[in-house]
């Protein structure tokens, strides 16, 4: 193995590890050689290896598998763009129930999402948000749980005041081609606007249970806001999603001189 006196061995090591896996050496879903073997061929000891992988296991790229060994993830990075993944071109592309299902498609992939649906108390940042009762039942949540051919990848809450929400299909578990937002177009509440804001931070128990996370990893926790044309929030999701499995994407306008 190459020495760079300024990185530490076990670093190194999982440098070439991991190019080794992004090169195709070792298929994702697949086990890796042993910890001896590879040690072996870096010219290692097998604690340098031990190291490595526990380095590429907190990036999400390997997990160990009691009886396994260490498995390459076989879920590839997931591409999310901000801004077209809302067009209803993509969000309604063959028959999807909005742009995650478009995103995991477009990996060859089979999403599937499951959803709980509910009148709530909001989260008292999502209220003023809404400019609905912090206090009081005024919200409609769908709370989902998303998977790409049957790994969880994200968690996404979603918001909608109840008085605009109640009765409609937005309290179904299946709103339909384009969901949610392609339904408030429906009943006349378009959103024509978006913002987000993201943070990264470790996961809670929770979100580590269902994602299948280390208190090493992090996700991005993104709040979504849809604004109508009257300036009015008429949606707020709280998405959870692996930074390792995740590329956020944005694209705007530059300011052109005149």
């Amino acid at each position: 193995m190459p020495v760079n006196p300024s990185r530490s061995q076990y670093r190194q090591a999982a440098d070439l590890i991991r190019a080794a896996i992004e090169g195709g050496d070792h298929p994702r879903g697949e086990a890796l050689p042993r910890e001896d073997d590879l040690a072996e061929k870096l010219g290692v000891d097998r604690s340098t290896i031990n190291r490595a992988l526990r380095i590429l296991a907190a990036e999400g790229l390997v997990q160990p598998i009691r009886a396994k060994g260490t498995i390459v993830n076989a879920i590839p990075r997931i591409r999310r763009n901000a801004v077209a993944r809302y067009a209803r071109e993509a969000r309604e592309r063959a028959g999807a129930r909005g742009p995650f299902e478009t995103e995991i498609r477009g990996l060859g992939m089979t999403p599937k999402t499951v959803v709980e649906v509910g009148r709530s108390v909001p989260p008292a940042g999502v209220a003023a948000i809404l400019d609905v009762s912090a206090d009081d039942v005024s919200t409609v949540k769908r709370a989902r749980r998303m998977f790409a051919d049957e790994t969880p990848v994200q968690l996404a809450d979603s918001y909608l005041p109840l008085e605009l929400a109640a009765g409609t299909a937005i309290e179904t578990e299946n709103s339909g081609t384009g969901g949610i937002i392609s339904r408030l177009a429906e009943i006349g509440h378009a959103q024509v606007r978006i913002t987000e804001e993201v943070d990264v931070r470790p996961p809670t128990p929770e979100e580590a249970n269902f994602l299948g996370l280390s208190e090493d990893h992090r996700v991005y926790a993104i709040t979504h806001v849809g604004w109508t044309s009257e300036d009015r929030a008429v949606e707020v999701c709280l998405h959870v999603m692996p930074t390792h499995l995740w590329t956020l994407e944005y694209e705007f306008p530059a300011d052109t001189p005149a």
